[in-house]
C-alpha cells in the first residue's frame, strides 16, 4: 500500500513541477494506458469462471446500475444547468 501511495505522490510532484509545460505526448500515453488496462480487465473477466457462470444475474445488475447512473447524471446535470447557467425569465 505504501508503494502505491508513494508512486501516486511522486506523480503529483512531477506534475506540479511540469505544470507550465506543454506535454501533448502525455495525453496520448494516458489514452494508450487506459486502453491497455481495459483490455487486461477484459482478459481477467474472461478467465474468471465465477463471473462467467453468473453472467445472467451480473449482467442485469450491471444494466440496472448503468441505467440508474446515467439517468441520475442527466437529471442532476439538468438541475445544475437550470439553477446556475440558464438565464432567468423574470
Amino acid at each position: 500500500m505504501f508503494k502505491i501511495v508513494a508512486v501516486m505522490l511522486s506523480g503529483v510532484v512531477v506534475g506540479y513541477l511540469l505544470r507550465n509545460k506543454r506535454l501533448g505526448l502525455v495525453s496520448r500515453l494516458i489514452t494508450v494506458a487506459i486502453w491497455v488496462l481495459l483490455f487486461l480487465l477484459g482478459i481477467a473477466v474472461g478467465l474468471n469462471d465465477a463471473i462467467l457462470g453468473n453472467w445472467d444475474t451480473i449482467g442485469w445488475q450491471a444494466f440496472i446500475l448503468s441505467v440508474g447512473g446515467v439517468a441520475g447524471s442527466v437529471v442532476l446535470a439538468w438541475v445544475v444547468y437550470h439553477f446556475f447557467f440558464s438565464e432567468s425569465q423574470e
